[in-house]
């Protein structure tokens, strides 16, 4: 299998912003996510990466929900306690207000932590659910990330996977000189194919796949007709859509002790005598 890492990291997004048509990929990826969030549930749920933080998953029965996002992406410079410690000397807030009024937001800050996601700081079989939106596009090495979230995911756990597909026009305009600037450029394009045997490697069943968003994404999509294109695309071609969404379960195979055999014949005997005629000749005596 061909290695998967990149010696120099692409650039990394802060928000999808970044992208030119960032909100029209997010409202798109958010919908087949909550879609599948209705049936995930347990106690625990991880959104690993800043464009996973943006999307809220509302269907989702897990409440307790985890964004880990770099440091130096936006929500993260923001967990920076400067602002907090000096309303909360001023007076100005209780540390309870800080917590209620950071949850108004769109992140939650409360459940933010900061880190990689090559490198998760949670304990093993501990997370029931994770969201991964387009994060192996941006990352050096998706593999690392992928056995982290394999180490800590609880057995038959759920992952939701986004990610750009290279046979799509968005993929053929990656190679082109179009917008040199955009962020675009640098993910990595990995196919469906590909992400799913990774997953399968890792012991984990694919539940459901939808394609969604039929354009370049170097554009803000403006054209009034392009709801029925796209409804179009999606049933006769879904093979070329910008974005692909994965659904994986994790199958855990229990051990299963070896039972003996019943009736075991003895494999050794004396030559020329047999055990029944020596008990035999003994008792006659």
């Amino acid at each position: 299998m061909k290695s998967a890492f990149r010696a120099k990291p692409p650039r990394y997004p802060t928000s999808w912003k970044d992208f030119p048509a960032g909100e029209h990929i997010r409202d798109a990826v958010k919908t087949v996510c909550d879609d599948y969030a209705e049936h995930i549930f347990g106690y625990h749920f991880a959104k690993l990466g800043s464009l996973s933080a943006e999307i809220n998953l509302d269907t989702s029965p897990i409440r307790h929900h985890i964004n880990q996002v770099p440091f130096d992406n936006q929500f993260g410079r923001q967990l920076d306690a400067n602002n907090a410690s000096e309303d909360i000397a001023d007076n100005k807030v209780s540390p309870s207000q800080l917590h209620e009024k950071s949850s108004e937001s769109t992140i939650n800050k409360g459940n933010m932590v900061v880190g990689q996601s090559h490198s998760l700081p949670f304990a093993e079989n501990s997370i029931d659910g994770f969201l991964l939106a387009n994060e192996l596009d941006f990352a050096q090495d998706p593999h690392e990330i992928l056995r982290e979230v394999d180490r800590v995911i609880t057995q038959n756990g759920y992952v939701i996977i986004s990610g750009f597909n290279p046979l799509s026009l968005a993929g053929i305009a990656k190679f082109l000189p179009v917008k040199r600037g955009n962020i675009l450029h640098d993910a990595r394009f990995f196919t469906s194919y590909r992400m799913k045997d990774w997953l399968q490697l890792l012991g984990f069943e694919i539940v459901e796949q939808r394609q969604v968003l039929f354009s370049t994404l170097f554009f803000q999509q403006r054209w009034k007709g392009a709801a029925k294109l796209q409804h179009y695309l999606a049933s006769y071609l879904p093979w070329c859509s910008a974005v692909y969404v994965i659904l994986a379960k994790k199958r855990v195979i229990p051990m299963t002790a070896i039972k003996p055999k019943r009736n075991l014949k003895p494999r050794f005997s004396a030559v020329g005598a047999s055990a029944r005629t020596s008990a035999v000749n003994r008792s006659l005596r």
